[in-house]
């Protein structure tokens, strides 16, 4: 007899690795204490950062468990604390905060994994910065949202300042605007394109060759299922754009790039129907992976105009019916072993697992078994649709009707199993309880050899 699935589920496709909280820090009178995630690889070593209420901690990622090395303290330190963001540069660490008496505050990385040095502090011509992206190629620090200080008094907001850091410790300011809207949320640039998110305004693209002067490229003031233009990122190969409006009920925006004009091709998104919101993205050239707030970690396959749900992480199991920004605010997917990073306002840093390379192959119309005929002990590959159960059994039954495998696959739609050792025809039977209670069953010849 089969189990049966309950209604919810933590995970689908993806794995949990290690997840780290510290129970000493004080966060606000909801337990909120983390903010985003950023990751870093140095010698063929893979680290994680994480900002919280007091500053920025730091981890060596070491079989695949978190390893906390360092921490710096943010020049404002407070249970009210709600956003650090975190970028690196060669071998340092940018730390900016949009609450209080904050800074720019520049750490040396070089030291790792015994330890991290700060080693330079602007609290006056940064002040709060909402968030910031570092253009490496050309050197530059964009600053999104700043409220420098002038005598200790808080100034008004500048939509987005560009500094040189050719000079690490010497930021020169290139440029602050643009003067027809109050607020730049966040920005994507690459080779000098960059891709501004306007909350309430939309999203802008601007050439930033002449960083003193850029060119304007594009404005989508308007666009269906528009909300507050919070952050985007661009594929590796620059044909595709996703970006999140952190709006209740607003779904992901998936677009295409050419002649660096953004296109909206299709929207996906997870619960929206109950007014679910979608904060940070980053994505591949196949996959966007999204902090999803209380929905979690999500994780679309984005090759098709309307994207399609494949893997997700609940980082925030919890059920809230009213509020719907507590749960998974940062995300970052680029290290090297392909791990995920995944950060909770609640629940801290997550190390998680999602086997990209299994889902490189078209989504099968029922259920894909491949390779056919696959070698003794070799590898196959069981996919089930992705709007089939996340759970099943898999059998493995010789031509004598003797079961040579089974096993019960929980929390995905996929499984990879070694084949046997000894050359023959074999059964696959793939079985799993259908709505109604009764059991659904596939069966397929495979050839071993």
């Amino acid at each position: 007899m089969l189990p049966f699935l309950s209604f919810s589920q933590i995970s689908l496709n993806v794995q949990l690795l290690d997840n780290w909280k510290d129970g000493a820090i004080i966060g606000a009178s909801d337990s909120l204490k983390y903010s985003d995630c950023w990751g870093y690889e140095s010698n063929g070593e893979e680290y994680a950062m994480l900002g919280s209420t007091e500053g920025v901690h730091f981890f060596n990622i070491i079989d695949n468990h978190f390893k906390e090395i360092d921490f710096i303290q943010g020049s404002y330190s407070h249970p009210s604390v709600i956003h650090r963001d975190i970028k690196t540069y060669r071998n340092y660490a940018f730390l900016v905060c949009d609450e209080g008496t904050s800074s720019l505050q520049v750490v040396d990385l070089q030291y790792l994994p015994d330890s991290v040095n700060l080693v330079y502090e602007n609290d006056s011509t940064f002040g709060r910065v909402h968030n910031i992206f570092i253009d490496e190629a050309n050197e530059l620090l964009y600053a999104c949202s700043v409220r420098p200080y002038s005598n200790g008094v808080l100034q008004a907001l500048i939509p987005l300042q560009v500094y040189s850091i050719s000079d690490i410790t010497n930021p020169v300011l290139m440029y602050e605007g643009p003067n027809d809207i109050p607020e730049v949320h966040d920005i994507y640039v690459r080779n000098n394109i960059a891709y501004l998110n306007c909350g309430f305004d939309g999203l802008r693209v601007y050439n930033f060759s002449n960083p003193s002067a850029p060119m304007f490229l594009q404005n989508i003031g308007f666009y269906q299922d528009q909300g507050y233009n919070h952050q985007g990122w661009l594929s590796p190969d620059g044909t595709k754009y996703v970006f999140a409006d952190e709006t209740n009920g607003s779904k992901v925006k998936s677009c295409s790039v050419e002649n660096n004009q953004v296109s909206i091709e299709g929207t996906v998104g997870t619960n929206y129907q109950e007014n679910s919101v979608p904060h940070n993205v980053m994505i591949t050239n196949d996959y966007a992976f999204v902090a999803y707030y209380n929905e979690g970690l999500r994780v679309y396959d984005i090759r098709y105009k309307l994207p399609k749900e494949i893997a997700f992480y609940d980082t925030y199991p919890e059920d809230e019916e009213l509020f719907k920004m507590n749960g998974a605010w940062g995300v970052y997917s680029e290290l090297p072993s392909e791990r995920i990073l995944a950060s909770d306002r609640k629940n801290g840093l997550f190390l998680l697992d999602f086997d990209r390379t299994t889902f490189q192959t078209e989504i099968p119309d029922e259920i894909a078994i491949y390779p056919n005929p696959v070698l003794d002990n070799g590898q196959i590959t069981i996919r089930l649709e992705e709007d089939r159960e996340s759970s099943f059994q898999v059998e493995l039954v010789d031509m004598t009707g003797r079961k040579v495998y089974s096993e019960f696959i929980a929390n995905a739609n996929y499984a990879l199993i070694q084949a046997p050792d000894a050359s023959g025809m074999y059964t696959i039977r793939i079985s799993y309880p259908t709505e109604d209670r009764q059991e659904f069953i596939f069966q397929s010849k495979i050839a071993v050899y």
